[in-house]
C-alpha cells in the first residue's frame, strides 16, 4: 500500500467504527490500549475504584484527574462521553485478559525474593511503604504492572510522596508523607514509625518527586517477571 494512501484508509477505518468504538481508539487506546494490555489502568474489569458510578466515570473523562496522567477529554461533547462510559463499562463485563507466567510460583517470588510484603499490604497484611495491592489486577493492566516491576519511578502512586526532613536538633528523617499543611507534616519513616513534626522545627524539607523506594526488578528474568506479573493481575479484592 502506498504511504500516501495509509492515512486516507486510517480514516476510512475509524470513520467505518461505531462512535464510541471510534471516540475510545481516538481519545483513550494511546494510554489504555484495548482494555487491559496498556500502561494505565486496566478498564476491563467489573469495578473501577476511581469510577464506582457511570457519573463518576463521566467526570473522569470529561475532567480528567488532578495530579495524575488521566487528561481531561477535549472535543467530545456530553453525549459522546456517555457513549464512552457504556463502552467501558462493556469492556468491563468481558473476561481478563489471560496472561503469561505462573500465579503460585509468582506468589513465592512476591513472599520470598522480592521481599514485596515488606512495604505492600494485600488483604490486611504486610507493609504500609507502598500501594495496598488487595485489588492490583482490578485497577492495572498487566502492561502497567510489568511497567511498575521494571521502573517504578516511570509512575508514582498519589499518597506515596518521598520526602527526606532535616530537624534543627540535629535528626534526619526519611520515608513517606502522609499529610501536609502550613504548620506541620506527618511521616512515616522507612521502619513503619509515623512522625508529626512542626515545621518551625525543620532545619530543611526535601520533596523527592519522582523518586521512589522500591528497587527495579530488571534484572529479574523474563520468566520470574511473567510469574509475578500473573500472580498481582490474579489480585482482584474478591471480584
Amino acid at each position: 500500500m502506498s504511504i500516501r494512501i495509509l492515512p486516507f484508509f486510517a480514516a476510512a477505518v475509524l470513520a467505518a467504527q461505531d462512535p464510541a468504538e471510534r471516540n475510545y481508539q481516538l481519545h483513550c487506546a494511546f494510554c489504555h490500549g484495548q482494555g487491559d494490555d496498556g500502561f494505565a489502568a486496566n478498564l476491563k474489569s467489573p469495578r473501577l475504584p476511581q469510577a464506582p458510578t457511570d457519573a463518576a466515570m463521566f467526570n473522569i473523562i470529561r475532567n480528567g484527574i488532578p495530579g495524575s496522567d488521566m487528561p481531561q477529554a477535549l472535543g467530545l461533547t456530553d453525549a459522546e462521553i456517555w457513549q464512552l462510559v457504556a463502552y467501558v463499562r462493556a469492556m468491563g463485563r468481558s473476561a481478563p485478559a489471560r496472561v503469561p507466567g505462573d500465579v503460585p510460583r509468582g506468589e513465592a517470588l512476591y513472599r520470598g525474593k522480592g521481599a514485596c510484603a515488606a512495604c505492600h499490604m494485600i488483604g490486611g497484611q504486610g507493609g504500609r511503604q507502598g500501594p495496598d495491592l488487595t485489588d492490583i489486577g482490578a485497577k492495572r493492566s498487566p502492561a502497567n504492572l510489568r511497567a511498575s516491576l521494571t521502573d517504578p519511578e516511570a509512575s508514582i502512586a498519589g499518597g506515596f510522596l518521598l520526602v527526606n526532613l532535616a530537624t534543627r536538633d540535629g535528626r534526619k528523617i526519611s520515608g513517606v508523607r502522609l499529610n501536609e499543611n502550613t504548620f506541620s507534616i506527618q511521616v512515616r519513616d522507612l521502619s513503619d514509625k509515623i512522625h508529626s513534626l512542626r515545621k518551625t522545627d525543620l532545619a530543611d524539607l526535601k520533596k523527592e518527586l519522582g523518586k521512589s523506594t522500591m528497587p527495579s526488578l530488571k534484572s529479574w528474568s523474563a520468566a520470574e517477571l511473567d510469574d509475578l506479573v500473573a500472580y498481582l493481575f490474579s489480585l482482584r479484592g474478591g471480584l
